[in-house]
């Protein structure tokens, strides 16, 4: 199944903030806060940080990066061939950086491609129900593509 994925970082080449995954089927979201750090830039904190919690609190948990990869793989451990779509290489990459828990070691996952999409005059956040909140932007970028696909 496809899983719509955004981040929220601190800035270019900054940590992860938060990250949200959105399934194709169903309303099982996905929604982690990562404790920063770093001192938030200037726009992150302005624009990011007063939104994190804007979810129900039933939907998401604050957590260190190596329990956030944990608890990714279980959650897509039910999933033998999960596909993450991102409308930005970042997002991938960080990710993927996230699953990585220490040298050598990624957390337990099964097989997982990934499906960078361009998609031109389309921004998440202009289309988010709360913009730069990581699973609001999952959200709107899964029925954005769901849209143009019917």
């Amino acid at each position: 199944m496809r899983y719509f994925l955004d981040t929220e970082f601190n800035g270019f080449g900054g940590c992860l903030i938060s990250l949200g995954l959105v399934p194709e089927e169903g309303d099982q979201d996905y929604y982690v806060v990562i404790p920063m750090t770093e001192e938030a830039t200037p726009w992150v904190a302005r624009y990011v940080l007063p939104y994190l919690e804007s979810v129900p609190r039933t939907l998401y948990n604050r957590l260190d990066p190596l329990a956030a990869a944990h608890d990714i793989a279980a959650y897509l451990s039910t999933d033998p061939e999960p596909e993450i779509v991102a409308d930005w290489p970042e997002d991938i990459a960080l990710f993927a950086r996230l699953l990585v828990i220490g040298e050598g070691e990624i957390a337990d996952v099964s097989n997982i491609r990934f499906h960078f999409l361009r998609t031109p005059g389309f921004s998440t956040a202009a289309n988010s129900r709360v913009p730069h909140n990581a699973l609001h932007d999952a959200r709107a970028l899964r029925d954005f593509v769901l849209s143009t696909e019917r």
